[in-house]
């Protein structure tokens, strides 16, 4: 008798696997409808993306809050979205923190509507205060960061830039004391001006600064800090200082050079007005510090620096190779010496002069202008007007001997140049081929620019830039093209290229450049990040 045993499976656990499998299926489809790569991203990536919703967490300049200020956007929005991706996970929390305390700003206002709804709340009355008084917002937020970094020392330990408004760092001069006195890791904050020039409202605050924040990166000295100033020699606080600016200070050039030459990491260096600088803090002197070598120099108000001694200096072994910005404001080196300091500077990339002439150029040959490295160059010559209308401007002649420099090919790696002459760029125009020419191989119309250079230039009474884009001959191109003058303003708001096939709905701007302004056909204008749209009618809209 033979026994048959079936197998059989259970219904449960059929039941049970094809659950299973479906919920797969599901969340296959729900993964292909809506990615979610955030739980498997490194936090390196996830902090590249929180950086597009706050752009200035990632300013590590030494500058300014003022100075430092990003367009288009309103910063305390941007600031605030992150710190709402902060609260999403822990993973977002970690990736975002870095950036939330790294570089941290304390504007007055919101650059967008939000700040005239905040407004009207700050000012509703309450029944502690009948008035209705205005609070100091910048003062308030300065108060709760305070309260923040000193209770988690961990995010108190990501800080490493402080940046606020004029206003607040001047009347918090205590709250900013007691910030920074938790903040081990900072390199740049907002200073008040009295901490420059030895204020004594100002002595608690560079007491925490010196004792708590040793590794600072940037700092001032004015008009009343000679003696601080001589101290830094025998101090240990700051030695790894990167930019120095020294105003006014009554100083000997001997202690001037020892100051410097004291820190090793220095970098960027100004001195604007200092009244005993002269070329004796370039020489060289047996047993005796040298002046350091430095990647940017700016010298301002200094008549005693003449072209001998500035040669000198960057004609040593250590600061020919190093060295690539210069500044040059009101000193004893002439537009016309200039090009015995390029000779000397192989790696300068960035030259700034600004100078009053009151003489034209000589008729006696110059040699031109010829650096392989320069970029940059502010070459910005005033002169006072002629008495009579029938006389040429004597900087005129500079900046024929500057276009004379630039078609011969001596600045061939330069891109942008600033100039204080509006018939600038009638001299840097290619000139009109013969007719039936071939010109196939003749690349005579613009021998000495061989990439796209852009001109800004104006005249004394305006304050905007206005752009010429000067593109080189090209195998399409032959002839090269110069685009018309216009302000930079219409350059950077896109609305040359945003017009389109709309052109007959723009109309002229009477500023007397030519420029156009769209005429809005939404009735929603966009505002800024976090800020919200605003509906407003057509006719409103040109209101701003």
């Amino acid at each position: 008798m033979k026994f048959r045993l079936n197998h059989r499976r259970s219904k449960s656990k059929l039941k049970g696997r094809d659950d299973t499998q479906n919920n797969h299926e599901d969340r296959f489809k729900s993964y292909r409808s809506n990615p979610n790569l955030s739980p498997v991203l490194p936090t390196s990536i996830l902090t590249e993306i929180f950086a597009y919703v706050c752009p200035h967490a990632r300013d590590d300049t030494y500058v300014a809050s003022e100075d430092s200020m990003k367009d288009g956007g309103c910063m305390l929005c941007d600031m605030r979205d992150l710190a709402q991706c902060a609260l999403v996970s822990r993973r977002w929390y970690e990736a975002s923190s870095l950036l939330l305390y790294h570089s941290v700003r304390i504007d007055a206002v919101h650059y967008c509507l939000r700040e005239l709804d905040l407004t009207s709340k700050r000012r509703r009355p309450s029944f502690f205060e009948r008035n209705g008084n205005a609070k100091d917002a910048p003062q308030q937020r300065l108060v709760l960061f305070s309260r923040t970094v000193r209770n988690d020392d961990f995010l108190a330990a990501q800080v490493q830039y402080l940046k606020m408004s004029y206003m607040t760092r001047e009347s918090s001069k205590s709250d900013l004391a007691r910030t920074v006195s938790v903040l081990p890791n900072l390199r740049y904050v907002d200073l008040p001006e009295g901490f420059y020039s030895d204020d004594p409202s100002s002595n608690t605050l560079k007491l925490e600064l010196q004792a708590r924040c040793l590794n600072i990166k940037s700092m001032k000295y004015q008009a009343g800090a000679e003696r601080s100033f001589a101290k830094l020699v025998q101090s240990r606080y700051w030695r790894s200082l990167e930019t120095l600016e020294l105003s006014c200070l009554h100083v000997e050039p001997a202690i001037l050079v020892q100051v410097l030459s004291s820190f090793y990491t220095l970098r960027h260096v100004k001195l604007s007005n200092l009244p005993l600088l002269d070329d004796n803090i370039f020489k060289v002197i047996p047993s005796t510090p040298l002046f350091p070598p430095l990647a940017s120099l700016f010298l301002e108000e200094a008549p005693n620096i003449s072209v001998e001694g500035l040669v000198a200096y960057i004609s040593r072994p250590d600061t020919h190779e190093i060295i690539t910005s210069l500044r040059l404001s009101n000193t004893a080196i002439s537009p016309t010496s200039l090009h015995k300091i390029l000779a000397v500077s192989p790696h300068l990339k960035s030259l700034h002069i600004t100078d009053n002439v009151i003489r034209a150029l000589p008729h006696s040959p110059l040699p031109l202008l010829a650096s392989r490295s320069l970029r940059t160059l502010h070459f910005e010559l005033s002169s006072p007007a002629p008495s009579s209308h029938n006389l040429q401007n004597p900087s005129e002649s500079h900046y024929t001997y500057l276009s004379t420099s630039i078609m011969s090919g001596g600045l061939p790696a330069l891109t942008d140049l600033y100039a204080l002459s509006p018939s600038l760029p009638t001299l840097l125009l290619p000139l009109p081929s013969a007719p039936f020419a071939n010109t196939r191989n003749d690349k005579s119309s613009h021998p000495g620019i061989v990439r796209p250079l852009h001109l800004y230039t104006k005249s004394i009474l305006e304050l905007e830039w206005n752009l010429t884009l000067i593109t080189p001959p090209t195998a399409k191109n032959r002839r090269g093209s110069v685009t018309a003058t216009r302000p930079v303003s219409l350059y950077n708001t896109g609305q040359l290229s945003s017009l389109g096939n709309r052109g007959r709905e723009s109309v002229m701007v009477g500023n007397g450049f030519g420029g156009f302004l769209e005429v809005p056909s939404e009735a929603v204008r966009p505002g800024s990040s976090g800020g919200g749209r605003l509906k407003i009618s057509k006719g409103d809209a040109w209101m701003g």
